[in-house]
Protein backbone atom coordinates (compact mmCIF):
# COMPACT_ATOMS: atom_id res chain seq x y z
CA UNK A 1 0.00 0.00 0.00
CA UNK A 2 1.23 3.47 -0.90
CA UNK A 3 0.81 5.57 2.25
CA UNK A 4 0.94 8.77 0.22
CA UNK A 5 3.42 10.58 2.47
CA UNK A 6 6.63 10.53 0.44
CA UNK A 7 8.30 13.91 0.74
CA UNK A 8 6.42 14.91 3.87
CA UNK A 9 8.30 16.15 6.95
CA UNK A 10 7.96 14.53 10.39
CA UNK A 11 9.18 15.38 13.87
CA UNK A 12 9.51 12.27 16.04
CA UNK A 13 10.48 12.83 19.66
CA UNK A 14 12.28 10.42 22.02
CA UNK A 15 13.31 8.54 18.90
CA UNK A 16 16.82 7.22 19.48
CA UNK A 17 15.62 3.88 20.85
CA UNK A 18 12.65 1.58 21.14
CA UNK A 19 9.26 2.45 19.75
CA UNK A 20 10.14 6.06 18.96
CA UNK A 21 13.03 4.89 16.81
CA UNK A 22 10.80 2.30 15.16
CA UNK A 23 8.30 5.01 14.25
CA UNK A 24 11.02 7.24 12.80
CA UNK A 25 12.47 4.37 10.77
CA UNK A 26 9.05 3.37 9.44
CA UNK A 27 8.28 6.93 8.34
CA UNK A 28 11.71 7.31 6.75
CA UNK A 29 11.10 4.06 4.92
CA UNK A 30 8.01 5.67 3.39
CA UNK A 31 10.09 8.55 2.05
CA UNK A 32 9.30 10.98 4.87
CA UNK A 33 12.04 13.40 5.88
CA UNK A 34 12.42 12.98 9.62
CA UNK A 35 13.77 15.00 12.52
CA UNK A 36 14.68 12.76 15.43
CA UNK A 37 15.49 13.84 18.96
CA UNK A 38 16.61 12.40 22.29
CA UNK A 39 18.68 13.31 25.33
CA UNK A 40 21.45 10.78 24.78
CA UNK A 41 23.70 11.80 21.91
CA UNK A 42 25.51 8.49 21.23
CA UNK A 43 22.33 6.49 20.64
CA UNK A 44 20.75 9.38 18.73
CA UNK A 45 23.71 9.61 16.35
CA UNK A 46 23.66 5.84 15.86
CA UNK A 47 19.98 5.99 14.91
CA UNK A 48 20.66 8.91 12.58
CA UNK A 49 23.36 6.89 10.82
CA UNK A 50 21.13 3.84 10.54
CA UNK A 51 18.30 5.80 8.94
CA UNK A 52 20.68 7.55 6.58
CA UNK A 53 22.41 4.30 5.63
CA UNK A 54 18.99 2.84 4.79
CA UNK A 55 18.43 5.69 2.34
CA UNK A 56 16.40 7.99 4.57
CA UNK A 57 16.68 11.74 4.93
CA UNK A 58 17.17 12.55 8.61
CA UNK A 59 18.28 15.33 10.94
CA UNK A 60 19.08 14.70 14.62
CA UNK A 61 18.67 17.18 17.48
CA UNK A 62 19.96 16.46 20.98
CA UNK A 63 17.29 17.70 23.38
CA UNK A 64 15.18 16.79 26.40
CA UNK A 65 11.62 17.06 25.15
CA UNK A 66 10.27 17.32 28.72
CA UNK A 67 11.95 20.73 29.09
CA UNK A 68 9.10 23.26 28.60
CA UNK A 69 11.20 25.34 26.19
CA UNK A 70 12.21 22.46 23.94
CA UNK A 71 9.01 21.75 21.93
CA UNK A 72 9.06 25.23 20.39
CA UNK A 73 12.77 24.87 19.58
CA UNK A 74 12.22 21.49 17.92
CA UNK A 75 9.42 22.81 15.73
CA UNK A 76 11.55 25.79 14.72
CA UNK A 77 14.52 23.55 13.95
CA UNK A 78 12.37 21.19 11.88
CA UNK A 79 11.09 24.08 9.78
CA UNK A 80 14.60 25.51 9.43
CA UNK A 81 15.97 22.17 8.25
CA UNK A 82 13.22 21.02 5.91
CA UNK A 83 10.98 24.04 5.35
CA UNK A 84 7.80 22.38 6.62
CA UNK A 85 6.22 20.17 9.27
CA UNK A 86 3.47 17.76 8.25
CA UNK A 87 3.63 14.95 10.82
CA UNK A 88 4.20 15.02 14.56
CA UNK A 89 4.88 11.84 16.50
CA UNK A 90 4.91 12.80 20.17
CA UNK A 91 6.75 10.34 22.37
CA UNK A 92 8.46 10.48 25.74
CA UNK A 93 10.06 7.95 28.04
CA UNK A 94 7.74 6.22 30.48
CA UNK A 95 7.76 6.91 34.23
CA UNK A 96 9.13 4.47 36.80
CA UNK A 97 6.98 1.66 38.17
CA UNK A 98 5.00 2.02 41.36
CA UNK A 99 1.65 1.14 42.85
CA UNK A 100 -1.09 3.75 43.20
CA UNK A 101 -0.75 4.39 46.95
CA UNK A 102 3.05 4.50 46.91
CA UNK A 103 3.74 7.36 44.47
CA UNK A 104 4.85 10.78 45.68
CA UNK A 105 3.73 14.25 44.62
CA UNK A 106 7.05 14.81 42.89
CA UNK A 107 6.72 11.57 40.93
CA UNK A 108 3.19 12.47 39.86
CA UNK A 109 4.27 15.92 38.69
CA UNK A 110 7.19 14.47 36.71
CA UNK A 111 5.00 11.82 35.07
CA UNK A 112 2.27 14.28 34.12
CA UNK A 113 4.86 16.66 32.67
CA UNK A 114 6.60 13.95 30.64
CA UNK A 115 3.64 11.89 29.47
CA UNK A 116 0.83 14.42 29.21
CA UNK A 117 1.90 18.07 29.19
CA UNK A 118 4.88 17.50 26.91
CA UNK A 119 2.63 16.10 24.17
CA UNK A 120 0.19 18.99 24.58
CA UNK A 121 3.08 21.46 24.24
CA UNK A 122 4.34 19.71 21.11
CA UNK A 123 0.90 19.78 19.48
CA UNK A 124 0.38 23.42 20.39
CA UNK A 125 3.73 24.46 18.92
CA UNK A 126 3.36 22.34 15.79
CA UNK A 127 -0.19 23.36 14.90
CA UNK A 128 0.53 26.51 12.86
CA UNK A 129 2.76 24.53 10.50
CA UNK A 130 0.47 21.48 10.43
CA UNK A 131 -2.53 23.62 9.53
CA UNK A 132 -0.71 25.85 7.03
CA UNK A 133 -1.58 23.63 4.06
CA UNK A 134 -4.78 22.04 5.36
CA UNK A 135 -3.08 18.67 5.98
CA UNK A 136 -1.45 17.31 9.12
CA UNK A 137 -1.04 14.15 11.14
CA UNK A 138 -0.43 13.86 14.89
CA UNK A 139 0.22 10.53 16.60
CA UNK A 140 0.97 10.31 20.32
CA UNK A 141 2.69 7.14 21.49
CA UNK A 142 1.19 6.15 24.85
CA UNK A 143 0.35 2.71 26.29
CA UNK A 144 -2.42 0.15 26.32
CA UNK A 145 -2.82 1.20 29.97
CA UNK A 146 -5.25 3.87 28.79
CA UNK A 147 -7.66 0.99 28.15
CA UNK A 148 -6.63 -1.33 30.98
CA UNK A 149 -4.62 0.18 33.86
CA UNK A 150 -1.51 -1.75 34.86
CA UNK A 151 -1.37 -2.20 38.67
CA UNK A 152 2.40 -1.72 38.93
CA UNK A 153 2.52 1.32 36.62
CA UNK A 154 0.27 3.77 38.46
CA UNK A 155 2.15 6.85 37.24
CA UNK A 156 1.80 5.76 33.63
CA UNK A 157 -1.89 5.01 34.12
CA UNK A 158 -2.51 8.46 35.56
CA UNK A 159 -0.62 10.55 33.02
CA UNK A 160 -1.51 8.61 29.89
CA UNK A 161 -5.24 8.43 30.55
CA UNK A 162 -5.15 12.19 31.04
CA UNK A 163 -3.52 12.55 27.62
CA UNK A 164 -6.18 10.30 26.09
CA UNK A 165 -8.98 12.46 27.52
CA UNK A 166 -7.30 15.59 26.17
CA UNK A 167 -6.62 14.05 22.75
CA UNK A 168 -10.17 12.78 22.39
CA UNK A 169 -11.53 16.31 22.79
CA UNK A 170 -8.76 18.02 20.81
CA UNK A 171 -9.22 15.72 17.80
CA UNK A 172 -12.73 17.02 17.16
CA UNK A 173 -11.48 20.60 17.19
CA UNK A 174 -8.63 19.81 14.80
CA UNK A 175 -10.37 17.67 12.21
CA UNK A 176 -12.10 20.48 10.26
CA UNK A 177 -8.68 22.02 9.58
CA UNK A 178 -7.40 18.81 7.95
CA UNK A 179 -5.33 17.64 10.93
CA UNK A 180 -5.91 14.23 12.50
CA UNK A 181 -4.93 13.27 16.04
CA UNK A 182 -4.64 9.67 17.17
CA UNK A 183 -2.93 7.60 19.84
CA UNK A 184 -0.83 4.50 19.26
CA UNK A 185 -1.00 2.37 22.41
CA UNK A 186 1.62 -0.36 22.67
CA UNK A 187 1.64 -3.35 24.94
CA UNK A 188 4.77 -5.41 25.54
CA UNK A 189 7.35 -4.98 22.79
CA UNK A 190 10.97 -6.08 22.65
CA UNK A 191 12.54 -2.80 23.78
CA UNK A 192 14.94 -1.57 26.46
CA UNK A 193 11.96 -0.17 28.37
CA UNK A 194 10.41 -3.63 28.68
CA UNK A 195 13.71 -5.09 29.82
CA UNK A 196 14.00 -2.36 32.47
CA UNK A 197 10.53 -3.26 33.71
CA UNK A 198 11.53 -6.91 33.98
CA UNK A 199 9.69 -8.03 30.88
CA UNK A 200 10.83 -11.58 30.24
CA UNK A 201 7.59 -12.88 28.79
CA UNK A 202 7.61 -15.33 25.93
CA UNK A 203 5.68 -13.32 23.33
CA UNK A 204 6.47 -9.67 22.71
CA UNK A 205 5.71 -7.42 19.80
CA UNK A 206 8.19 -6.45 17.09
CA UNK A 207 8.99 -2.72 17.43
CA UNK A 208 9.31 -2.48 13.66
CA UNK A 209 5.73 -3.62 13.21
CA UNK A 210 4.56 -1.07 15.78
CA UNK A 211 6.40 1.62 13.82
CA UNK A 212 4.45 0.65 10.73
CA UNK A 213 1.19 1.11 12.64
CA UNK A 214 2.31 4.63 13.53
CA UNK A 215 3.22 5.28 9.89
CA UNK A 216 -0.25 4.20 8.81
CA UNK A 217 -1.91 6.55 11.30
CA UNK A 218 0.20 9.33 9.76
CA UNK A 219 -0.71 8.37 6.20
CA UNK A 220 -2.97 9.68 3.47
CA UNK A 221 -5.34 6.66 3.65
CA UNK A 222 -5.85 7.30 7.38
CA UNK A 223 -7.29 10.73 6.69
CA UNK A 224 -10.68 9.84 8.20
CA UNK A 225 -9.17 8.18 11.28
CA UNK A 226 -9.07 10.71 14.10
CA UNK A 227 -9.76 10.66 17.83
CA UNK A 228 -8.84 6.96 17.93
CA UNK A 229 -6.62 5.01 20.30
CA UNK A 230 -5.15 2.10 18.37
CA UNK A 231 -4.09 -0.61 20.79
CA UNK A 232 -1.13 -2.73 19.66
CA UNK A 233 -0.80 -5.23 22.49
CA UNK A 234 -1.25 -8.77 21.19
CA UNK A 235 -4.71 -9.07 22.81
CA UNK A 236 -3.29 -8.27 26.26
CA UNK A 237 -6.11 -5.90 27.22
CA UNK A 238 -9.54 -7.50 27.53
CA UNK A 239 -11.89 -4.53 27.95
CA UNK A 240 -14.61 -3.91 25.38
CA UNK A 241 -14.01 -0.14 25.09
Amino acid sequence: MDLGIRGKVALVTASSKGLGRAAAEALAGEGVRVVITARGEPSLRETERAIRDAGGEVHAVVADVTDPAVPARLVTETHRQFGALDILVANSGGPPPGRALDVSDAQIEAAVNANLITSVRLVREALPLLQAHGWGRICCITSYSIKQPIPTLALSNLARTGLWAWAKTAAADLFPSGVTLNLACPGAHATDRMRQLGGDRGVMGDPGHFGQVVAFLCSQPAGFVSGSAVVVDGAESVGLL
